[in-house]
C-alpha cells in the first residue's frame, strides 16, 4: 500500500488521557461515517503502517481513538502529528454530480468569460476555503477558489470544470504590473 493508493483521513493531534488514547482530527466531509472504523494506516517516515482500533468516539471533526498496542501516554505521544490514511477504494460512492477533491487533479478549468484557464495541479485547503492550484497556459501558477457558488458545471467524463470566476481574479496573477 502506498500513499498514492490512499486518501488522507486526518492526523493525530495529541495524546488523550494516560492510557494511550489519542485525539485525531478527521479531515473529511462527514466524520460520522468513520464511527465504526476498525483500522487506519499511519504514515511513519515514508511507510504506511496499519494500526487497528480498539475504540473510536467521533465528535464533530475530532475523535478520541484507542489503538491496539498503544497502552500509555508515552506511546501515544510518539504518534503526535502523524498523518492517517485510508485506501481509496474505501471511499463511499458518489453520484454523478459529486466529486472528491483529490479527483480534481488533472481537470481542465474553463471560465464562462475567459475560456480555458489551465489544468489543476493541486488542491489546497486554506482554513475553510478550498483553492485550486492551476498551471495556466502562460506557465504561471494561478490559485482560484473552489466552491459551489463559482462552479457552473463539471464533467467527470471529460475531466473539465466550467466556472464563473470573479471579474479581475485572473488579472491578479497574469498582469505584469
Amino acid at each position: 500500500m502506498t500513499v498514492e493508493d490512499c486518501y488522507q483521513l486526518g492526523y493525530i493531534v495529541k495524546p488523550h488521557g494516560l492510557k494511550g488514547e489519542v485525539q485525531i482530527l478527521l479531515d473529511v466531509d462527514d466524520p460520522r461515517q468513520y464511527q465504526g472504523l476498525e483500522s487506519v494506516f499511519v504514515l511513519e517516515g515514508q511507510n504506511l503502517v496499519p494500526f487497528f482500533l480498539e475504540s473510536i468516539s467521533v465528535n464533530s471533526n475530532k475523535a478520541i481513538v484507542k489503538f491496539e498496542e498503544v497502552d500509555d501516554i508515552e506511546a501515544a505521544q510518539e504518534l503526535k502529528g502523524l498523518e492517517l490514511y485510508m485506501p481509496l477504494d474505501t471511499l463511499p460512492e458518489l453520484d454523478e454530480q459529486e466529486i472528491y477533491l483529490h479527483e480534481l487533479e488533472g481537470f481542465e478549468i474553463n471560465d464562462q468569460t475567459e475560456g480555458h484557464i489551465g489544468r489543476v495541479v493541486g488542491v489546497i485547503d486554506a482554513g475553510g476555503q478550498r483553492l485550486l492550484s492551476l498551471l495556466h497556459e502562460s506557465g504561471k501558477e494561478v490559485l482560484i477558489p473552489f466552491n459551489d457558488q463559482l462552479v457552473v458545471n463539471f464533467d467527470k467524463s471529460t475531466k473539465s470544470v466550467l466556472m464563473n470566476l470573479p471579474e479581475g481574479l485572473l488579472g491578479l496573477y497574469l498582469n505584469e504590473s
